[in-house]
């Protein structure tokens, strides 16, 4: 089990770095923005450009940090379903979505995604707009996301097969493993409850 997992470690690396370059994405989205506002308030200019490159990155941010998402185990999760589970249920309910779901999902996508972004490539489409970008870069956010997302996929579910054969953690439970909408979640309801007994 220990090559796999310095592979799900390799992974994981790659699926952080990756996450921390989309945010500074974000960052660039929102000042690729906000110039493009003020640049029309105050001068009655506007580019198509600028319009798309926001949309790309949007895109990209969202493609492309979806595999450091799954790592930070902040995608979407039924919590009041999952809470009720045992440790080893909740790590089989993920191995069956891994390799059932998302693994086919991203497969599916991949597939998909290449031929309509070699085809862009190959073309040199061009946005219609006036000023617009090409599109093969964003075409190819497509194959490119899902791809990170599925190494993500592999890198989980190697690490639920060493919980439940017992050569690791269950990454799935403690602090780490909680979402920052669980977290927040624990301290409203830790703050309502010191209020309530401050009432008393």
């Amino acid at each position: 089990m220990t090559p796999f997992l310095s592979l799900s470690r390799l992974i994981d690396t790659i699926s952080t770095w990756v996450g921390k370059f989309t945010m500074w994405l974000i960052l660039a989205t929102t000042l690729i923005s906000a110039g493009n506002a003020l640049v029309r308030k105050a001068f009655n200019q506007s580019s198509n450009g600028l319009l798309e490159i926001q949309w790309y990155l949007f895109a990209a941010v969202f493609l492309l940090g979806a595999g450091y998402g799954f790592l930070k185990n902040s995608h979407v999760r039924i919590d009041f379903i999952s809470s009720k589970l045992s440790d080893r249920a909740r790590n089989w309910v993920d191995v069956i979505g891994i390799l059932v779901v998302l693994i086919p999902f991203c497969v599916i996508s991949i597939a998909l995604g290449w031929p309509f972004f070699m085809q862009a490539f190959i073309s040199g489409e061009i946005s219609t707009n006036a000023g617009g970008l090409i599109r093969w870069p964003v075409y190819g956010l497509i194959p490119l996301g899902f791809a990170l997302l599925m190494l993500q996929a592999v890198s989980e579910l190697i690490k639920r097969i060493a919980f439940l054969t017992g050569s690791g953690p269950d990454v799935l439970s403690g602090e780490e493993a909680k979402s920052d909408e669980q977290k927040h979640l624990e301290e409203l309801e830790k703050k309502a409850a010191e209020l309530l007994a401050g009432d008393k």
